[in-house]
């Protein structure tokens, strides 16, 4: 028995669910999101979403809590957004953004650059003696740490100094160097 999702979903202000031919639409201030769902039903009722199984087959109970969990994310999502921050450890390493173009220096031969999907915010901020941060939001919860993952990809943090481009609050395992 899931205890995941037989919690209901509270419906903030502002937001408006619909359920329609198995596809969950989530509006508000933010954007708007839509899921498509199986193996489950999906009921709005007095400001809530309900989650139920109508079966105890395995692909029923694999999915009760799965879908309750991204309605909750899509209803957060629309209502006040996602963000995750990287932290870019490392000498010379630099972020910078023009729009939606973020230009990364990580010690390459060249600055990586890439472009984000519209609907990712980025926010580079850089202050002398700190390390860069570059700051993804987005409505999308699923969006942003993809973004945010393949960010990180290309320079993961190595366990001896812990450079590279980490999440900020992230607790790196060090290791200790040679001992000669």
């Amino acid at each position: 028995m899931s205890r995941i999702g037989n919690n209901p979903v509270a419906i903030p202000e502002g937001v408006t669910v619909e359920v329609k031919d198995n596809v969950i639409a989530v509006k508000g201030k933010l954007g708007e999101l839509t899921q498509e769902f199986s193996s489950v039903e999906v009921k709005v009722e007095d400001g809530q979403v309900y989650v139920t199984r109508p079966s105890d087959s395995k692909e029923s109970k694999a999915k009760h809590g799965l879908y309750r969990s991204l309605v909750l994310n899509m209803v957060n999502g629309v209502s006040s957004g996602w963000t995750k921050e990287l932290e870019l450890v490392g000498v010379g390493y630099r972020a910078s953004n023009q729009g939606q173009k973020l230009d990364l220096a990580l010690g390459f031969s060249h600055n990586i650059v890439i472009d984000l999907a519209p609907e990712v915010k980025v926010e580079t901020i850089s202050e002398k003696g700190k390390n860069p941060i570059v700051k993804l939001t987005s409505h999308d919860k699923q969006l942003v740490g993809q973004i945010a993952a393949k960010i990180r990809s290309f320079r993961k943090p190595e366990p001896y100094k812990g450079k590279g481009i980490k999440f900020v609050g992230e607790i790196l395992r060090r290791k200790a160097g040679k001992s000669a």
